[in-house]
């Protein structure tokens, strides 16, 4: 009787930590202005699997760069990344996102104008959703930012991937000069304010 107990009390453990568990792999979907600079963030965090530029919010199939920037097909440059939240949790991912642009100018980040760099979160379920939503509330009624946060939060669509040459574009051009001095000071204030989280 004794060892029929303990059996079942080690199979309920294994149960609860197995329900607790979250599953290997989760995808987030950012717009943060111009893709090669998100990318050049999101993949250097621990827990982050992949990270891969695309194009999603429109309403054209698989469009092409050119066709993204006249500004018509309504997508916005993104990244899509593929995470593993027992490492990295979608509510860090959002304090990244929320520190590394601006997400109170609207169609633009810097000197790069347009709805293709819209401020996006691509939520790809309800608790991504709620969770976006709860963080953008609370940083507006904080008074973060010096402005309102126009960030728009849409259910994900279709994800396009951009064009073989831009991606890991910042790795493979370190010394193309939107890199050297629009991508490279943003990567290195990212790494000052979030280098607990980064890979070793």
């Amino acid at each position: 009787m004794k060892y029929l107990v303990i059996i079942l009390l080690l199979s309920f453990a294994s149960m609860t930590n197995a329900q607790d568990q979250k599953p290997s792999t989760e995808v987030a979907v950012f717009g943060e202005g111009c893709f090669w600079c998100t990318e050049a963030v999101f993949e250097e965090l621990k827990g982050v699997i992949s990270v891969e530029s695309g194009y999603m919010g429109g309403k054209v199939a698989n469009p092409s760069y050119q066709l993204v920037c006249t500004g018509t097909t309504g997508h916005a440059e993104v990244t899509k990344i593929t995470f593993d939240p027992n490492v990295i949790s979608f509510k860090e991912l959002l304090e990244v996102f929320w520190k590394t642009h601006d997400p109170t100018t609207l169609n633009r980040q810097g000197a790069d104008t347009g709805t293709q760099y819209r401020s996006a979160i691509f939520y790809m379920n309800e608790e991504q959703k709620e969770l976006a939503e709860k963080y953008k509330k609370r940083l507006n009624e904080s008074g973060a930012f010096n402005a309102p946060i126009v960030t728009e939060i849409t259910k994900a669509g279709p994800f396009y991937p951009a064009e073989d040459y831009h991606q890991n574009y910042y790795s493979l051009n370190p010394n193309q000069g939107y890199c050297r001095y629009v991508i490279q000071p943003k990567v290195e204030k990212f790494r000052k304010a979030f280098a607990d989280k980064l890979k070793d």
